[in-house]
Formats: C-alpha cells, structure tokens, sequence
C-alpha cells in the first residue's frame, strides 16, 4: 500500500496543458515510501513508454485524438503495479525544423511547400510533382528506398518536437509519474533519443525507415532483452508505437516464446486520423507473427 495516492502525484484535468513539473515534491513523495528496489526483482518486467511528449497531445503541434484519455490510463496503470515494474524507458522524438518529413524540404513547381500530411511518392518526383530543396541525391534515394523495403511512404508531419522546445519534453503528469516510480523503485529511467537523423524518418526506436549512415540501436535491443515482460505505450499508434513494436519483435523472431511476453496496452494508444485501416492490419500481422498481445491495461495482472 502505498502513502501517496494517484491523485497527488497526477492531476488529470492538467494532462496535456504544460505544467510545470516539480520533481522536487515528485521526489518527497517518493522517498516516503517504502518498496522493495528494483534490483530485487525475479521476474523482471520493462514498461516502455513510446514518445509520451507534448507535442502529440491533443493541443499539440502534432496531436493525437484521444493522447489525453491515454495518459490517464497509462499513468493509472504505473500507479497501480509500481511494485511489478521493475524499470522504464522512454523514447523522445527529437527533430530540427529541415528534415526531410517537414515542409521546408519540398516544393512544387510553383515554390510551394506541401501541407501537413502530405504523401510524397517516387512517381511524384519523377513527374516533377515535388522536390527536395537540397541532398537532392540522397532525398531522391530515400523515397526510392522506402517503397523498395515496403516501408510506410513518405509523409510531411507539421514541424513537431523540436529539440530544445517545450513541445519536445515530457507530457507532465507522466513524466511525473515516472519519475516517482523511479525513486520509489530505486531505478534510473532511460531515455532514448530518436529522430535526430535529417535524411531520415525514425518512427521505431530501434532503427530508422531507411538510412545510409545510422544503424541499428544494438545496445537498446540488448537492453530490452534483459527484461522478462515488455509492456508498451504511447504515441501514435498507428506509426511510432506499431513500428517500435514491430522492430523489437522482429528483431527477436528467433525467440518467439520471448515475443509473446511483449504487450501492448490498447488503452494507452491512439492512432493518427486517416491510418486507421492501415493500422488495424498491421497490428493483425504482429499478433499473428510474433504472439504480441494486445491487451487492456486494466485487464493485465503482472
């Protein structure tokens, strides 16, 4: 039982409005209680939260219907098994305003910028549709790529996480939530940094769509493999959250007992309007590949 209730540390009514995080009381609550560490786990359980970040709240640059109604319950869920979770990571989408996904990388005939949600296709290069102000070549030869490996097609986001801006940080009450967690439990949170590559999108954590420099996160799979359940949420759905999922197991296909511990929390995910049809089928081919489970948060007993 624990002596700080979940309403002390998250204020639901605050969820995606930029509050400012006082770790310093976080910290208070958490040294009042008193839970086994971490380190004395057997059965060791890794939450892993994909790009939980303001940006991909419901006000922010890149929002994502119903991200709200997810950190309620993705919090709800850390809250209630503190004692079972034995650490967490977190990924951060971080990016600069020219990279390849945003609108200052192409324009049209008439010098103009795509839109948001913009699917830029090698045909439509090629017919002169769209062009890349600059690393013509390589711009070229990642569009090409990515329907040659079967990857999702390029699509221009509004300009989203950028380092350094409030946008690109924590969601409040989860980044509150977690840094509780880690004080209670004794453990150190890892934060891994993605999208940083400007020739490259990096929708997974493990690896980009397509690069020609960066390399596959060997240490974070190594990492991820210590753990004997992979709990994961986060946004989007649709493309962050699905290709991180889909990395992981992939990468572990050899194992797939291993792969049927990783679940994923259908109440900690929405998808991008428009992807929904795409979405459902690609989470049907995990399951049906890798064993991943798609469960409830409220209905996973650790």
């Amino acid at each position: 039982m624990l002596n700080t209730s979940y309403s002390q540390i998250v204020n639901t009514a605050k969820i995606g409005t930029y509050e400012k995080v006082d770790l310093n009381e976080v910290v208070e609550f958490g040294l009042e209680e008193n839970v086994t560490p971490s380190h004395s786990d057997r059965h060791k359980v890794l939450f892993l939260g994909i790009d939980i970040q303001n940006d991909f709240m419901e006000e922010g640059s890149l929002g994502v219907p119903g991200a709200h109604k997810d950190v309620e319950q993705i919090t709800k869920f850390l809250y209630d098994n503190l004692g079972q979770i034995t650490e967490i990571a977190v990924s951060l989408d971080t990016h600069e305003l020219n990279q390849i996904f945003h609108p200052s990388w192409w324009v049209n005939q008439e010098g103009e910028h795509p839109e948001p949600l913009t699917i830029i296709t090698s045909n439509d290069i090629e017919q002169g549709k769209w062009k890349p102000v600059k690393e013509q070549d390589a711009s070229i030869d990642y569009v090409r790529h990515l329907e040659k490996l079967g990857q999702k097609n390029l699509c221009i986001w509004p300009y989203h996480c950028i380092e350094g801006t409030p946008g690109a940080t924590l969601e409040s009450q989860f980044s509150k939530m977690i840094h509780y967690h880690s004080t209670v439990r004794q453990t150190r949170i890892k934060k891994v940094v993605k999208g940083q590559d400007s020739l490259s999108e990096m929708y997974g954590i493990i690896k980009p769509e397509y690069s020609q420099s960066v390399r596959t996160n060997e240490g974070l799979l190594n990492y991820i493999r210590q753990f004997d359940q992979v709990i994961i949420a986060g946004e989007a759905e649709s493309h962050c959250v699905y290709e991180s999922v889909k990395q992981i197991a992939e990468h572990f296909s050899n194992d797939l007992k291993w792969t049927q511990n990783i679940y994923v929390l259908k109440d900690g995910m929405s998808c991008i309007p428009g992807f929904e049809e795409e979405n459902e089928k690609a989470w049907k081919a995990l399951v049906n590949n890798y064993g991943i489970q798609l469960v409830e948060s409220t209905d996973l007993n650790l």
